[in-house]
């Protein structure tokens, strides 16, 4: 595989992570912060309109399940040993750009996964806790 063809997959490996851990802010952090904020109608206006939400609420889990998996894959892909730009210094030039970014989105990917775990499977636990 030319080293062309590399950085393209691995900057679709990370666009589709980032993609794979929106999925889960769409699924739970958005409806849980909605109705936090008293915004229950917009919920059902959301759930109406986009019915799939429904669908990936009932299977947050495997959402949760995939999009981790995605994030690991792409950690890997980003930081594994040995990984080296060419020494060629346009492609290079390129090479190093492309890393940059797609450890931009890979981070932006992790954060975006936390905060859906966070609202997803911790915060009415923790909000329980602290208001007995």
């Amino acid at each position: 595989m030319s080293g062309e063809q590399t950085y393209r997959s691995e900057s679709g490996v990370s666009w589709l992570t980032l993609f794979t851990s929106t999925g889960t802010l769409i699924c739970c952090a958005l409806p849980i912060t909605l109705v936090t904020l008293g915004m229950g109608a917009a919920v059902v206006s959301l759930t109406s309109t986009f019915p799939f939400l429904v669908v990936l609420s009932e299977h947050k889990i495997w959402v949760f399940i995939f999009s981790a998996v995605m994030l690991a894959i792409s950690a890997w892909t980003l930081y594994r040993p040995g990984r080296a730009c060419p020494s060629d210094p346009e492609t290079g030039r390129l090479c190093n750009r492309a890393q940059v970014w797609n450890r931009r989105i890979y981070w932006v990917s992790v954060t975006i996964w936390g905060i859906g775990f966070f609202a997803a499977y911790l915060a009415l636990p923790l909000r329980l806790w602290l208001n007995p």
